[in-house]
């Protein structure tokens, strides 16, 4: 039987200002423990990275190079990521998904998603492959979906949650060790780190539930 394919785009190395890593390897364990082949994408475009000790700037970085640190190596540029080669799509969290990949992180729901994100997106929808999202990366999928009634979940945070609804997706709270599926638009969802006090293993948990959806749906 032939492995499903299954690309994963993320957003660089690190939860402040890329992908958080936790919930990236937690998908790729995930994602090989059901014997899926995995391959990685991330934009070619560089970004200001921080000191994630003291929280300042440390100068300019590329999201494909530090991408590339999580998945020893395994990455290919977004704008090349070819939604039919593919059986699903992916995005783990961190707050590189609302900086880079779209600028959620300033404007909201009135955010633009970067094209090269946007575009898989609807295309993984259009040819009804399923689509998960972890963290704070499902507020890309409420807008780029969101005219389709899309649901997702990123936990409890009220601030989030009223932007989210804004985009026309609907939301419903989960818990950190739980996903929500949304089987008409075949989206898979689960909050993770967007609870603050979330323990590894139990954003492992939520996350390995989520990658046995996304495998079983594709």
């Amino acid at each position: 039987m032939k492995a499903k394919r299954i690309a994963v785009a993320l957003a660089g190395c690190g939860n402040k200002d890329g992908t958080e890593i936790t919930e990236a390897v937690s998908l790729i364990v995930g994602l090989s423990r059901l014997g899926v082949r995995v391959d990685f994408f991330a934009p070619d475009r560089t970004f200001e990275a921080r000191n994630f000790l003291n929280d300042t700037n440390i100068g300019t970085r590329n999201m494909m190079i530090e991408a590339a640190r999580i998945t020893r190596s395994n990455m290919m540029d977004l704008n090349n990521l070819n939604p039919t080669d593919y059986d699903a799509l992916a995005f783990p969290g961190g707050f590189g998904a609302a900086l880079h990949l779209s600028d959620w992180a300033r404007k909201g729901s009135a955010c633009e998603v970067m094209p090269a994100v946007k575009k898989p997106i609807l295309a993984f929808n259009e040819q009804q492959k399923p689509i998960a999202a972890i963290c704070i990366a499902p507020v890309l999928l409420a807008k780029v979906l969101g005219g389709r009634k899309v649901t997702v979940t990123i936990g409890n945070d009220k601030e989030t949650i009223g932007e989210i609804l804004k985009t026309g997706a609907q939301h419903q709270i989960c818990p950190v060790d739980e996903v929500l599926v949304d089987r008409t638009c075949k989206v898979i969802t689960t909050p993770a780190y967007m609870y603050g006090s979330a323990k590894p293993h139990e954003v492992f948990i939520g996350i390995e539930k989520l990658a046995k959806e996304l495998a079983e749906m594709a």
